[in-house]
């Protein structure tokens, strides 16, 4: 490599961990897509999918080769590049947190119904109101679900094929953002709540925590989507004004 010149290679690993040497064109051409990767996130007020990715980067670019490659890059730094869900985003660094500490905006706490229903929406979900209650054995009002949804951590999915028809709830990316989850799959499971005190470590026989789906976004079976009918209903959509 000529002194001066401004590129500078790089080589991925393989899957057993041994140097993967690419040819210069390609190593090229993926260093540009990473740079253009991190413009775009770095730009982004929110997570960036791989799908809006995918459609801004050049024709052909390994859209999760360069992610990883990027994150490779910044995880030693001050800004870590996270995965939440199927979209990416700068976060500071996790042992870092505290520095920022100063300048967090207090939010409001959720009282203590809100966040068990939202433990219950996180590891039974997709659920409905009712079912929620079951689960709790007490009621629950709308306005805790109302403050829920308000926080942008919990969202309406569908409607379940039941009669009655009830809206089922579910966690959106802002939670897993939030809690630093990459997918809801990485909900802490029993012996790590019992570890963390939040369980007790003598809990009745055969007591255990669900596991939550794998992919939040698509309707289970017994699910139908939301129609517009159904968000003007809700009051999630401004009523169509037709001519008379």
């Amino acid at each position: 490599m000529n002194e001066g010149s401004n590129v500078v290679p790089f080589s991925l690993e393989g899957d057993d961990g041994e140097t993967v040497n690419q040819n210069p064109a390609a190593r090229l051409h993926l260093a540009e897509a990473v740079r253009m990767a991190e413009a775009i996130v770095f730009a982004s007020a929110s997570p960036v999918s791989e799908r809006q990715l995918t459609a801004r980067l050049p024709e052909g670019v390994d859209v999760r080769e360069a992610m990883v490659e990027l994150q490779r890059i910044y995880e030693r730094r001050g800004v870590n590049l996270v995965r939440i869900a199927d979209a990416w985003a700068f976060r500071t660094a996790g042992d870092l947190a505290f520095l920022m500490s100063r300048d967090t905006v207090q939010q409001k706490k959720l009282s203590r119904a809100a966040l068990e229903v939202l433990s219950v929406i996180a590891y039974h979900q997709p659920v409905t109101r009712a079912e929620i209650e079951d689960i709790r054995g007490v009621e629950t009002s709308k306005g805790t679900l109302d403050t829920l949804m308000e926080t942008e951590w919990v969202r309406m999915r569908g409607r379940r094929k039941t009669p009655g028809r009830p809206v089922t709830y579910g966690t959106t990316e802002g939670f897993l953002d939030h809690f630093g989850l990459e997918e809801i799959r990485d909900l802490p499971g029993i012996e790590e709540l019992k570890g963390a005190g939040l369980l007790s470590t003598r809990m009745p026989p055969g007591f255990s925590v669900p596991l939550p789906p794998s992919d939040t976004d698509v309707l289970t079976e017994d699910e139908d989507p939301l129609t517009d009918i159904d968000l003007e209903e809700l009051g999630l959509l401004t009523p169509r004004v037709t001519d008379d």
